[in-house]
């Protein structure tokens, strides 16, 4: 599937990371997120029940972030990709692309971010 709905970044703020300080305080992290499907019945009839709204995607990455802490960034992009396939699956998202970032990563030099990507699958 060659159509994608993209949204790219959201950010939110959290507390996770491997150190326990990091737990303790809020950072924020940026979300991208890809989500594969088609958007043909969409763009023919101008018709948001036939997509996917943009807010309930907005919403269940702000949940997961502000959620539970997790330790690793790639824990909080399986938690998101797990969510949006279940939550999406029958408005025919197959795929997801996910992508977390964290600006503030805790590391002995500069760095701009650490940042992790995942595909799955339906």
């Amino acid at each position: 599937m060659s159509d994608r709905i993209v949204l790219t970044r959201m950010v939110f703020v959290g507390r996770h990371g491997v150190i326990a300080g990091e737990r303790l305080e809020d950072q924020p992290f940026e979300v991208d997120v890809e989500l594969y499907l088609d958007l043909g019945p969409a763009g023919m009839t101008d018709d948001l029940a036939k997509t996917i709204d943009y807010r309930e995607v907005f919403e269940l990455c702000r949940a997961t972030i502000e959620g539970p802490s997790h330790l690793l960034l790639e824990a909080l992009a399986e938690s998101i990709a797990s969510g949006l396939l279940t939550r999406f699956a029958a408005g025919g998202v197959g795929e997801v692309k996910v992508r977390v970032r964290k600006p503030e990563v805790a590391l002995p030099g500069l760095i701009e971010s650490a940042e992790v990507e995942i595909t799955r699958r339906a």
